[in-house]
């Protein structure tokens, strides 16, 4: 017989400390000759990310040991931080940019000095400031890749081109050893790719106050023969209302594209002579073959040596398929995955990319497309307990307000070894997602698992303005964050209680960044929810414009309405503006080291809750920024809150350490 528990009392395998080791995921998969490159999260390391290659017997290896952090700042959340290439004599050479830093290096791990370690390529600059660099591309003795530059003491006052860097280490004292090569007419830029000719570059850019799924264009130049800056800059593809998210060149020098200009993310094509072939590649499909660049250097598309065009797509979850441009054909690679992420490499018949499923972590994996087979290669976690232990999880969509179809994945509780008690119903906790345009996918976190092995239910909850449903979903929440999201997390939530699967007196919120937001704003306009959890959160809109970095400081114009004519409605929506409201305990989390959400924002909230008598607590941690990487930080933050679930729903059990909730 299956012993009897109370829901949340359950023991466990999967502790906070496994959880947190588990955090993260590989990141910008590369192919350096034959070789798989790419980068690695170490939450034992104090959060670093390692650059790791799987050699040709199939040894993993770390290139570089601690305390190397291969990671850039640029518009703070980063992007592609390396690039490598193959060489003859002396094994290959590759460059990244150090996060301590943010200097660009070059280094040749299999060459006789390597021992001497990295040699930098670029100046010194201000920590946190100065000079930072992204998407690098290894050309002609030279390493193409965009500088932002800061020109003073305002996040926002920073100018960013395509520039190049001598490999010859020349520039490392002198500035202005690099050339510029675009001209900084557009505030924000990628990468650029080079045509197989060598004669023309490519990228994407865009400028206030629209974001990158807002608008974007495509810019192609052509590439002097003599050193020089590109000439002939023109525009092929994009404007204010159509995103265009990933360009790259094919074989034969067609352009490709990604454009959501049918109401999709979707893969088009330019001739030589800028015009556009008729519909996209592949009709028919309303599906995702695109996302929303927050990373510079994101891939959800590489062209293939054999004409064929390696694509991740999909609505809601996502699938890696190779796509024949001139039928459409498309033929998606079996296996359990069911979330891409937007990185992908090819050499040959082989395409790399990253993927997870609702039973394995993010992990390494390489298809053939001469036998079709697909396999991990790198970076797999082996199941530390019983995947028996795992949740099961459900799509589901639910109705919210006006009849508008809510996406979200429910994790109800499930232990192999414990059942609840027939007349009990489980505790809830609705996780908002970051972004706020971004998406939860349907894939195994230990974190997750961490609530419903002990019995604990989780509500990921995909609200309008999520990516991965098409244009028209993700603007639902133009001019409607505090609203649309919070009425959708809601509805959710209410659905699950008056169906039987939730109890309605515990429930709870939780999310980090512009989830933080949504889960604050909620404790403040519903009473939905018995308490909640807020991760580095937005809560003061007026001054967010002001405090926040360059990338998302006009994002409000389109998530809520121009500044200069909607001041009230910012008011109105700030949880800061609302704090006498909220009368649910909550736990406040925060790096304080964080560009993005300053601590500020958590110390002026906090100052309104003094000697009101609401239940909370405050834990704010040194070296963390936008999202907690340290092993030690993860372990603490999640041990708190689901001490502050356990005294919220009256749940009893001694195995986590206490969270001090004042008043």
């Amino acid at each position: 017989m299956v012993p009897t528990g109370p829901y949340g009392s359950w023991p466990s395998p999967i502790d906070a400390a496994l959880a947190a080791s588990h955090d993260g995921a590989p990141q910008f998969v590369g192919m350096v000759g034959d070789e798989v490159w790419w980068t690695a999260p170490r939450p034992d390391e104090g959060g670093r990310r390692a650059l790791v290659r799987l050699r040709t017997d199939g040894a993993e290896q770390s290139v570089l040991p601690a305390p190397w952090d291969v990671r850039s700042r640029f518009v703070e959340y980063g992007g592609q931080p390396w690039a490598g290439t193959a060489r003859e004599a002396d094994g290959p050479l590759v460059v990244f940019v150090n996060f301590a830093d943010q200097r660009l290096y070059a280094y040749a791990p299999d060459a006789a000095d390597a021992g001497a370690g990295p040699r930098p390529l670029t100046p010194r600059s201000a920590v946190g400031g100065g000079l930072r660099w992204v998407d690098p591309v290894i050309h002609d003795g030279e390493v193409w890749c965009v500088l932002e530059e800061s020109l003073g003491e305002s996040p926002t006052d920073v100018r960013r081109v395509i520039a190049a860097v001598p490999l010859d280490g020349s520039a490392a004292e002198d500035r202005g050893r690099v050339r510029e090569l675009s001209d900084g007419a557009h505030r924000f830029v990628t990468g650029p790719r080079i045509s197989p000719d060598g004669t023309q570059a490519a990228w994407i850019g865009w400028d206030h106050p629209r974001m990158p799924w807002d608008g974007t264009e495509v810019l192609v130049a052509e590439i002097p023969a003599a050193p020089g800056a590109f000439s002939g800059v023109r525009r092929l593809a994009g404007g204010e209302d159509e995103s265009v998210c990933q360009v790259e060149w094919d074989r034969d020098g067609t352009l490709l594209f990604v454009s959501d200009r049918g109401g999709w993310w979707e893969l088009y094509r330019l001739r030589r002579d800028g015009r556009r072939i008729s519909g996209a590649l592949c009709l028919g499909r309303e599906e995702e073959f695109g996302g929303p660049i927050w990373l510079i250097g994101q891939r959800w598309f590489h062209p293939l040596d054999s004409g064929l065009i390696a694509v991740i797509h999909g609505k809601g979850a996502t699938a890696l398929g190779i796509l024949d441009p001139e039928t459409g054909e498309l033929v998606d690679t079996a296996g359990p995955w069911t979330a891409w992420s937007a990185t992908l490499a090819a050499c040959g018949d082989r395409v790399v990319g990253v993927a997870a499923s609702p039973r394995s972590g993010y992990e390494v994996v390489e298809l053939s497309t001469a036998t079709g087979r697909a396999r991990v290669i790198g970076s797999p976690h082996d199941d530390p307990v019983d995947p028996a232990c795992y949740p099961e999880p459900q799509i589901r969509t639910f109705t919210g307000p006006g009849g508008r179809d809510v996406h979200a994945h429910i994790y109800p509780p499930h232990h192999p070894g414990r059942i609840a008690p027939a007349e009990e119903l489980p505790p809830y906790v609705v996780w908002a997602h970051g972004g706020p345009t971004g998406h939860a996918p349907l894939v195994l976190d230990l974190e997750i698992a961490y609530f419903t092995s002990r019995g604990i239910g989780v509500a990921e909850v995909n609200y309008g303005g999520s990516t991965g449903y098409g244009r028209e979903y993700r603007n639902r929440l133009r001019g409607q964050w505090g609203v649309v999201d919070v009425e959708d997390c809601a509805a959710v939530a209410l659905a699950l209680a008056d169906e039987g699967t939730a109890d309605p007196r515990r429930l709870a919120i939780r999310g980090g960044s512009a989830g933080g937001f949504t889960a604050a704003a909620s404790l403040a306009c519903t009473d939905v929810y018995a308490c909640g959890t807020l991760k580095y959160p937005v809560l003061d809109l007026l001054a967010f414009a002001d405090e926040t970095h360059d990338l998302e400081s006009r994002y409000l114009e389109s998530l809520v309405g121009p500044l200069a004519t909607c001041q009230e409605t910012y008011a109105e929506r700030s949880p800061a503006a609302h704090a006498d409201r909220v009368t649910a305990p909550f736990l406040l989390l925060q790096g304080l080291d964080d560009p993005v959400c300053p601590p500020v924002q958590a110390e002026r909230f906090l100052a309104l809750f003094a000697g009101r008598g609401i239940p909370h607590a405050y834990l704010a941690f040194e070296g963390e920024g936008h999202g907690f990487r340290r092993a030690d930080t993860l372990e603490r933050a999640l041990e708190a809150e689901l001490s502050l679930y356990t005294q919220v729903f009256g749940i009893d059990r001694a195995d986590v350490p206490r969270l001090e909730l004042g008043s």
